[in-house]
């Protein structure tokens, strides 16, 4: 499995994908995903340059903050100057309500995804406030940008009732990763069954699903959300689902061909890491 992965890499990925799997499978440098993941940086300190696949453009985005947040995740990486200056940038973008958008009109300035649409005057959105905010709890980050981001984030997630499936999965990892474990747990139970309603439990569903391992890719650190057999199902069907050429691809939209590349790389190194986390060999 993870000899076709590295192949499927090689062939496909990202030079920052397979970097990764170097530094993750190969006992190749860190330092050097970090010197890549650099490149992605703007001097405003948040990140552009198709980080985030669907933003094809230069400037910088909120989401891809994010992305760049979980490679440096995966890398413990959070005391990289890196982590300051995009709280830096997510200070400089912050709305009235304490978050962050969906997307900027910026975004305008270049190609993008037909579902990055702008608003002239853009709220706070949980996405992606809420799973950068989670990190920077998990990983003990101190900045100013945090404590109105957290408040945020809390306040947006008392209003809910229903959710979709991407907005449920921001939930989880801030209630996941957040201090404050009293109230998250109350949050939690208060909106499992809503999250649930959001996931998709028949591992083989065709087209755009989200399923239990999208919201928990490694065991969640402080919630309960899927017994040990689903998840042991889900694991089950991964494997399966390993393509002919070795990678793992994307069952949503690809509005341009060269995004099927760079997401089916992205979902390859995840998968392996999705593997390790809940002890499956790879090898």
């Amino acid at each position: 499995m993870e000899r076709e992965a590295e192949r499927y890499l090689q062939l496909n990925a990202r030079l920052i994908e397979r970097l990764r799997f170097e530094a993750l499978y190969r006992g190749g440098s860190k330092e050097r995903v970090l010197q890549v993941l650099r490149g992605y940086q703007n001097r405003d300190g948040g990140f552009g340059h198709a980080m985030e696949p669907d933003l094809r453009g230069p400037s910088s985005q909120p989401e891809p903050v994010e992305v760049a947040f979980w490679i440096l995740d995966e890398l413990d990486a959070f005391d990289d100057p890196m982590v300051a200056a995009a709280c830096d940038y997510l200070v400089s973008i912050t709305t009235k309500d304490g978050g962050v958008p969906f997307v900027l009109p910026s975004v305008s300035e270049a190609p993008h995804a037909p579902w990055w649409e702008p608003e002239d005057d853009p709220p706070g959105s949980l996405i992606p406030t809420a799973s950068i905010t989670g990190l920077l709890h998990k990983h003990g980050v101190r900045h100013p940008w945090l404590e109105s981001a957290t408040s945020f984030c809390w306040s947006a997630i008392a209003g809910i009732e229903e959710t979709t499936p991407y907005y449920a999965r921001a939930i989880v990892t801030f209630l996941d990763l957040v201090d404050d474990r009293e109230r998250a747990d109350a949050e939690f139970a208060r909106l499992k069954e809503a999250i649930l309603a959001t996931v998709t439990m028949d591992p083989f569903a065709e087209g755009e699903a989200h399923f239990p391992l999208d919201f928990a890719p490694a065991p969640l650190r402080r919630l309960s959300l899927f017994s040990d057999e689903t998840l042991a199902e889900h694991l089950d069907a991964l494997v399966r689902l390993q393509t002919p050429e070795g990678g793992w691809e994307p069952n949503f939209p690809m509005w341009t061909p060269l995004v099927r590349h760079e997401w089916g790389g992205y979902l390859t190194v995840a998968t392996l890491k999705t593997f390790r986390a809940y002890g499956r060999p790879t090898t």
